[in-house]
């Protein structure tokens, strides 16, 4: 297949995307209302959102001396960092862990049920899994610090017990990383502070005695999905933990030194986690309303259409990014293998995630901020009024910000890895055509649907 049937086809492989793509929230609640009240109109933010990727990747083909991309990935600052410091805070990190934990569970089960006052659900919708998952890809990776399921397995002097079938690689983690997106979505565990305990005394549970039984870093390093979506966010932070100690890079450069994806299932994991980032927000748009009504009408379960669908997506991804990968060996013309350039380009897909998840839920997040502080205070008896931060209508053009920093982000990082794949100027770039026509309609059709109202997602 010549250049231009190989353009066509990541033309129609985008479109195919695109259908499934939307960032937003199902916990972001009035996310996508200040979004649609954005005084932009549509049109003009979809074409936007198009020539902003399209001129980047043309700004960025312009710089192609091999050596000045390398040394822009390479800057650093190293910030001074001795072992024994970061021995003395692992410990007190852990035990921080645990004991949030701990109150988490607590509060789940013998406090208030009422979600904006109860400190679990606070904690751990706003604060850990919108504040601190934000942090971590803005500042650095500190979860496996905190971890404090980490932290109790770690308590267990023994060796493991079960040898970890190589051949599994990290694809309980995508099966993980669905499950538990999917359980979020159909379930009241983010409403219902009970449950949420519940749900997480059985992840606990799970997790802790996996660790010991199979180990304690293969667990959290194949199995564990919320550890291998820190690890992958982590990768974009602008602190990176060096052989000797911390460093400072620009953001997202550290993904085109240090390879994420190397195997089909770490690039599997990758693709998941951008789509699940989509299909918490696809599902909350009128179109996905209108298009399992008249199937739940007839009486197929609305669970069992939410399960197809969070399947269904994740594979149409897969498949779209694996064909657009073997379109840019063909468009390159070269021999490295199509599953070497899947492995290889996939970091650049993080900073969509992130970018994604940014736009998603920083606004839910300063909301929520001043009742997450006040509870925490006093998390066995939060008082009964409680403060909310207003959100003023301009800081929803942020999220269109947000998700176009993330794309601009990746395209730099697919041009760096490119350069650093391929020999001369024209083959890195020509290899980037599929994967930049994807982006696009990718981009453009995201812009679209975040600016459609936001529903609730039905039936459920």
């Amino acid at each position: 297949m010549n250049a231009r049937a190989s353009v066509r086809f990541a033309l129609l492989t985008g479109l195919g995307i695109a259908v499934l793509a939307r960032p937003t929230a199902a916990h972001a609640g009035g996310f996508g209302t200040l979004v649609t009240n954005a005084a932009v109109p549509t049109w003009l933010t979809i074409v936007t959102g198009g020539v902003i990727v399209g001129a980047s990747f043309m700004f960025t083909s312009l710089m192609t001396d091999h050596g000045a991309i390398r040394a822009v990935n390479d800057w650093r600052v190293f910030v001074p960092s001795t072992g024994a410091i970061q021995r003395a805070i692992r410990p007190i990190a852990g035990g921080l862990g645990v004991g949030v934990l701990l109150v988490v569970l607590v509060t789940g089960f013998t406090g208030s049920q009422s979600p904006t006052r109860n400190f679990a659900t606070l904690f751990v919708w706003a604060g850990w899994w919108a504040g601190f998952t934000m942090s971590v890809y803005l500042v650095g990776n500190t979860w496996p610090a905190l971890n404090p399921w980490r932290a109790v397995a770690a308590l267990v002097p023994a060796k493991p017990r079960l040898a970890y079938p190589d051949r599994f690689g990290v694809w309980p983690s995508v099966v993980g990383l669905l499950a538990l997106v999917w359980l979020e979505v159909v379930s009241p565990v983010s409403e219902n502070p009970r449950l949420l305990a519940t749900v997480i005394l059985g992840y606990s549970v799970i997790t802790v005695v996996g660790a010991i039984l199979f180990g304690v870093e293969t667990w959290f390093g194949r199995v564990d999905p919320i550890s291998q979506v820190f690890r992958c966010y982590g990768r974009i932070a602008p602190i990176q933990r060096t052989e000797t100690g911390l460093a400072f890079k620009l953001p997202s450069t550290a993904l085109a030194t240090r390879r994420v994806a190397e195997r089909p299932d770490e690039t599997a994991f990758i693709v998941a986690l951008l789509w699940v980032t989509t299909y918490d927000g696809f599902i909350a748009t009128p179109l996905w309303r209108s298009a399992i009504e008249p199937l739940v009408v007839s009486g197929v379960p609305p669970r069992a259409l939410y399960f197809v669908a969070i399947v269904a997506g994740f594979a149409l991804f897969l498949v779209a990014y694996r064909l657009a990968a073997r379109r840019a060996r063909e468009s390159a013309r070269t021999y490295v293998t199509p599953q070497f350039i899947e492995g290889w380009f996939a970091p650049a897909l993080l900073p969509i995630a992130a970018g994604y998840h940014l736009a998603h839920f920083l606004a839910f997040f300063l909301t929520l901020s001043p009742a997450l502080i006040t509870v925490a205070a006093n998390p066995f008896s939060p008082p009964l009024d409680l403060q909310v931060l207003v959100i003023p209508g301009w800081f929803s053009t942020l999220q269109l910000l947000f998700v176009l920093l993330g794309h601009l982000f990746a395209v730099w990082i697919a041009h760096s890895l490119a350069f650093d794949l391929f020999p001369g100027k024209l083959k890195p770039i020509r290899s980037q055509y599929p994967f930049i026509v994807v982006m696009i309609f990718y981009t453009m059709t995201s812009m679209w649907i975040v600016t459609q109202p936001f529903r609730p997602p039905p039936f459920i």
